[in-house]
């Protein structure tokens, strides 16, 4: 009687199915902390050998008179005919992709404050009316994007800018800006391990924020949304940036320990997904052979001190879904209304 009772007690405790997908859960996360940590050495240790990116011919980018309201006309016409010219130059080498690529960014209803179609790539992209936005969110990507890829971040600026608009008061202007303004790299590199895309970059975006805030103005705000190693650049950047808030997503660690560290007086925000594969990397900066892997404290951690808003069950590729709670909350912290902003 007393064995059967204490096997009873036992499978009580133990053999629920709640803590059995419990256990099983906490295995499979051990599991993949330490594949991804291996993983990571092993980008150290023994670097893949990739066929370096061909290095496609354009024009050099065009000529453009400083940034005001009065020039943006200006500005997107250049823009628009140096990617035409880029989009010629591209097929008559025989790059029939990246002259697609530039031929739609070159279509006369989109607004360019910047265009390169030499390598990789790069382009900044107007999405509302920027002269007059009293809201303007600066949108800054993540690895393995460049003007091949460049749909897929549009794609998010866009949603993004829907959501502003949707969700603004009557009356209330907004305008959304794709940058990109940096090479990123790629997912499987060990460039993506270290802070050293990111320190290129960090000059650039203070640049052209500096530029940007000549058309904003004192009376309107301006918003940094970095996603994924994006919130790495932001980080870097970040001490020497005049914005109102600082929106870090799916982001794998600024090198930062805590958000005060980030030297900004902007509010800094972070968030991810439930199903973030970013949740599963090691939250660790170590140096290697000579190199500093990693970006240090989780930025939702409380260690970190950002404010910290919920973002939903999505994966990593997901804060910018219509009807998200992630996009829901991206679009009250670009419009000022912390209070709105439902958290974690």
């Amino acid at each position: 009687m007393g064995d059967e009772s204490g096997e009873q007690d036992e499978r009580a405790v133990h053999g629920r199915p709640g803590h059995r997908r419990a256990r099983v859960h906490r295995r499979v996360r051990a599991w993949r902390r330490a594949v991804l940590a291996a993983l990571i050495t092993a980008a150290v240790v023994a670097p893949l050998s990739a066929a370096a990116r061909p290095e496609i011919p354009s024009p050099p980018p065009a000529t453009l008179p400083p940034l005001t309201p009065a020039t943006l006309d200006e500005i997107y016409a250049a823009n628009s005919s140096n990617a035409a010219e880029a989009a010629r130059a591209a097929e008559d080498h025989g790059y029939t992709h990246r002259a697609a690529a530039d031929r739609r960014l070159a279509a006369p209803a989109r607004h360019l404050l910047a265009f390169d179609g030499r390598g990789p790539g790069s382009a900044t992209e107007v999405f509302g009316d920027l002269a007059h936005a009293d809201h303007v969110a600066v949108l800054v990507p993540g690895s393995d994007t460049s003007l091949d890829t460049y749909d897929r971040f549009r794609t998010t600026a866009a949603a993004l800018h829907r959501q502003l608009t949707a969700t603004a008061p009557h009356g209330t202007r907004t305008a959304v800006v794709a940058w990109l303004g940096y090479r990123t790299p790629d997912t499987v590199s060990t460039a993506v391990l270290t802070t050293g895309r990111a320190e290129d970059a960090a000059p650039h975006l203070r640049a052209f924020i500096r530029r940007l805030q000549g058309v904003v103005g004192s009376t309107g705000t301006l918003s940094l949304v970095c996603h994924s190693y994006g919130s790495v650049v932001c980080a870097r950047a970040a001490a020497h940036l005049d914005v109102d808030d600082l929106a870090l997503i799916g982001s794998p660690g600024t090198g930062a320990d805590t958000a005060t560290a980030l030297g900004t007086p902007a509010r800094v925000w972070a968030a991810r997904g439930e199903d973030d594969w970013v949740g599963e990397v090691p939250h660790v900066r170590a140096g290697l052979f000579g190199v500093t892997v990693g970006f240090g404290t989780d930025p939702v951690s409380p260690a970190f001190g950002a404010h910290v808003f919920a973002a939903g069950r999505g994966g990593h590729s997901d804060y910018f879904s219509p009807g998200s709670v992630s996009l829901t909350n991206l679009a009250r912290i670009v419009l000022g209304d912390a209070a709105e902003v439902t958290r974690a």
